[in-house]
């Protein structure tokens, strides 16, 4: 038997074995075709670049972003809710004093950072990260000023939508466009109905001014059935997004559903437009619906993308602009070599050496940091906490 007919009788086996009522009202056909279907774009070699990897830090809890500073230091949230410092080669003890009170159980607690374009005018910060409503968690955006103290003045940007009792599905990554306006993921927690319905927030990728108002020109800023901070619609749970320098364009990596809401895998890089509607829960995998927009990028079996950046440094030369994302199931560095927005190539790097990858950036010294997450709700636990490492050339 060969192994083309091997994969097709696992995946009958698998579709036997998953087969439920909430699996049934979604396509089967479309998983299993993305299940046998080869790779999108072809496997790349090292193209030269040669590297070795460093633990600069150890004894992380849950870390869930690391993000560079426009001063060089590499900030890192913990869900439990701390925020942590790394500088100077190592990790600050104490961790930054203000932030807020976080909801930290499931996929909830402190989640992403970002600093606003004009930081050094302003030292201001923008915090995502989970809260206890009446009706339930949901995600927050906040703005602070960045102090030798810690974060002060404290500013609801904004202050979440209802969503689910479920823990699970809250995005959320949060980054300035190059047109200045701030861009926010929300998963659709786990209720994907919610992503289709315009007068909803969750499952949508919400665009803001830096005070929190809505901008003149979003895309439903005019319609009477939509709330105006949407941007995208359709999305599931985007757990990575990336601005592609010069262009603007904005990347983002979402989680497939994982059998509970559809057939397993499904995973997605996808190019967000004004408007776009992303088709989930009617579209997976690769199946295609007019009006709806198919992923750049899909992966099945899943390998749960995460945090996301673009290289724009001169250390690894031949990755300049190249797109990189993290994975969780994967276990690996996803590098992704662009003709513009044109996939042409991909290398895994780190390929099960480090356990689950959260999120990653390009330092001011031009290597690439890594957050892992083996300490979080899914994780396999480490004695020695989540760590970060450090790409650098040989």
């Amino acid at each position: 038997m060969n192994s083309k007919a091997a994969l097709v009788i696992v995946g009958f086996i698998s579709i036997i074995l998953c087969w439920t009522p909430t699996v049934r009202a979604y396509s089967m056909m479309s998983w299993f075709k993305a299940r046998i279907s080869p790779a999108q774009i072809p496997f790349l070699k090292n193209e030269g670049e040669s590297f070795r990897v460093e633990t600069v830090a150890l004894g992380l809890e849950s870390p869930w972003a690391v993000v560079t500073s426009p001063d060089g230091r590499l900030f890192i949230t913990e869900r439990p809710g701390r925020l942590r410092v790394f500088k100077d080669g190592s990790l600050d003890l104490q961790p930054v004093r203000g932030v807020p009170q976080v909801f930290y159980e499931g996929q909830g607690g402190l989640l992403d950072m970002t600093f606003h374009p004009d930081f050094f005018h302003n030292q201001w910060v923008y915090l995502a990260y989970t809260i206890m409503a009446e009706n339930g968690p949901m995600t927050r955006v906040s703005r602070f000023s960045l102090t030798a103290e810690g974060l002060t003045d404290n500013q609801l940007i904004f202050p979440g939508f209802p969503g689910s009792d479920k823990p699970k599905h809250f995005g959320c990554r949060i980054r300035f466009g190059l047109d200045g306006k701030l861009y926010i993921t929300l998963g659709e927690r786990g209720e994907g109905h919610r992503a289709q319905d315009l007068m909803d927030l969750n499952g949508k990728t919400l665009r803001l001014n830096d005070d929190g108002t809505i901008p003149k020109d979003n895309p439903f800023v005019d319609s009477r059935h939509s709330r105006q901070e949407i941007f995208s619609y359709g999305n599931r749970n985007a757990q990575g997004m990336a601005v592609q320098p010069v262009t603007g364009v904005i990347f983002q990596t979402e989680h497939g559903p994982s059998w509970n809401d559809a057939p397993g895998g499904g995973d997605e890089v996808n190019l967000i437009v004004a408007g776009g509607n992303y088709g989930w829960p009617l579209v997976h995998h690769r199946k295609s619906i007019s009006g709806m927009i198919s992923p750049l990028l899909e992966y099945t079996p899943a390998i749960a993308p995460a945090g996301a950046m673009f290289y724009t440094g001169d250390v690894f030369h031949a990755w300049k602009g190249n797109f990189f994302f993290t994975t969780l199931v994967g276990q690996m560095l996803v590098r992704v070599k662009l003709d513009g927005q044109k996939p042409v190539g991909q290398q895994f790097l780190l390929k099960g050496d480090y356990g689950r990858l959260r999120d990653v950036t390009q330092g001011p010294d031009g290597f690439i940091y890594v957050i892992t997450s083996d300490t979080d709700a899914y994780g396999p636990g480490r004695p020695e906490g989540d760590r970060l490492i450090r790409l650098r050339p040989e």
